[in-house]
């Protein structure tokens, strides 16, 4: 009897060796249990590990790098085209050559009609001598009476550009997307002004200094003789200047921090300006 039980164990134990044959057969098997894992627990858990990993704290400092060097060229470009409209503000403004007359034959019996340029600020008018002479300008600070509108707002304009300028030493103190707000909330408003200086600079042509430069013909909107010079054309394009400065710095200011990963957008203050 003991023969067979062993050799029925034997032969039992023989069984449970072959490697395709269940683990049931050593015992009452058990129900394998259900896999539930919480994804939300399985997602924290995969960013601690890739927060963890060096190699992607090199990628985001290499990202950060690669966005320093992209905004700090294109916000120094830009910073660049503010300083140069401010400059050509200052020009539109001085300058006696929004209105001048055309190159042209005299013919008839008459006296020739003068030839020469006018501003906001003062008329010229040419002469037998190389430097034509000029009447009224900025150092009396009194633009033409019927220029007066115009001038002023060519100056509140003047005066947002050249504020915009200013406001470039905040990148040491502020955040780069606060600075670049500010500085487009100025250059939108001298656009606008800009703009409504050029609207309003032909509606007053109807004056005794156009009529004396460029005839009887003059009327609102109708040079006469005359036709615009290059510092009326500048204005217009001072215009088209300011609106891109503007959505260029609204653009910078957005993606300052959208671009930025969000444990790294503290570091980005003053970064434009920084050594």
């Amino acid at each position: 009897m003991s023969i067979a039980l062993l050799s029925s164990s034997s032969v039992r134990a023989w069984l449970c060796n072959i490697p395709r044959i269940p683990p049931s057969c050593s015992g009452p098997s058990v129900p394998p249990q259900p896999k539930t894992p919480s994804l939300a627990l399985g997602k924290k858990r995969a960013v601690a590990v890739m927060s963890g990993s060096p190699a992607l704290s090199d990628l985001s400092r290499l990202y950060q790098t690669e966005f320093v060097r992209s905004a700090r060229a294109v916000g120094v470009l830009w910073a660049v085209c503010t300083l140069c409209f401010a400059i050509i503000q200052v020009v539109i403004l001085i300058q006696p050559s929004w209105v001048g007359t055309e190159a042209s034959l005299h013919q008839g019996r008459g006296p020739e009609p003068p030839s020469g340029t006018l501003g906001l600020f003062e008329v010229c008018v040419d002469s037998d001598w190389p430097v034509p002479e000029c009447r009224g300008g900025l150092s009396t600070l009194s633009p033409l009476p019927s220029f007066q509108s115009v001038a002023v707002l060519v100056g509140l304009s003047l005066w947002a550009v050249w504020t915009s300028v200013l406001c470039l030493a905040l990148f040491r103190f502020c955040s780069a997307a606060t600075v670049y707000k500010i500085c487009a909330w100025l250059q939108l408003t001298a656009g606008f002004c800009l703009a409504l200086a050029c609207l309003l600079f032909p509606d007053s042509w109807e004056n005794p200094e156009m009529r004396a430069l460029c005839g009887d013909q003059v009327t609102s909107f109708s040079p006469g003789r005359c036709s615009v010079h290059w510092a009326y054309i500048l204005a217009v394009l001072g215009v088209l200047d300011a609106a891109i400065l503007s959505t260029l710095a609204f653009v910078l200011a957005n993606r300052q921090d959208a671009l930025l990963p969000p444990d790294t957008k503290d570091v980005t203050t003053g970064l434009l300006m920084s050594a």
